[in-house]
């Protein structure tokens, strides 16, 4: 079951669900608008290693906006901090992101109990696009849980995404290993 309007509101006020900042107009009838931040990242190397830690680059969004190329990968992460500590979010690309044929996740479109953070993008255009801080690109949905999560997201120790911060987090894979 996915968690309406009221239902994310009622949430909020207990502090199951956080969005820092929150803005009313963003709420819709069963999901919540994120932002791109002012950040983007891309890898260093032409060739990425799954066993090893590919290091990035991040730079600002100018105030112009920036031109993603349909040639490189993109690392973006969200204007908004969240948590979740009793639902399953699920980030997914706004309508109107994918007409200009860009795609905010490769694969990670599926969040935690227990997440806290911003949320790193993966985006990828099929054509050159200009993009904005601030713009919206996607939307969190809320599902509802049954049964009792023994450890959330945040509190494992096998948690590679759990250090807060605004700037885009690179693959962390080769932890795995």
């Amino acid at each position: 079951m996915i968690l309406t309007d009221e239902q994310i509101l009622a949430h909020m006020k207990k502090s199951e669900i956080v969005v820092t900042p929150f803005r009313v107009e963003c709420l819709g009838s069963n999901s919540y608008d994120v932002h791109l931040g002012e950040m983007l990242a891309c890898y260093e190397d032409e060739v990425l290693d799954a066993k090893k830690h590919n290091r990035i680059k991040t730079f600002l969004i100018p105030p112009e906006g920036y031109v993603l190329d349909p040639t490189r990968f993109y690392l973006g992460v969200t204007e908004e901090y969240t948590e979740t500590h009793c639902h399953v979010p699920f980030l997914e690309g706004k309508s109107s992101i994918g007409r200009l044929g860009i795609d905010i996740h490769a694969t990670a479109g599926k969040g935690d109990i227990g997440f806290c953070n911003y949320w790193t993008l993966e985006i990828s255009v099929k054509q050159p696009v200009r993009v904005y801080a601030g713009m919206p690109v996607g939307q969190l949905i809320y599902f509802k849980i049954d049964g009792k999560v023994s450890t959330p997201y945040h509190q494992k120790t096998s948690a590679k995404y759990t250090g807060k911060t605004k700037a885009p987090m690179e693959s962390m894979m080769w932890k795995n290993f």
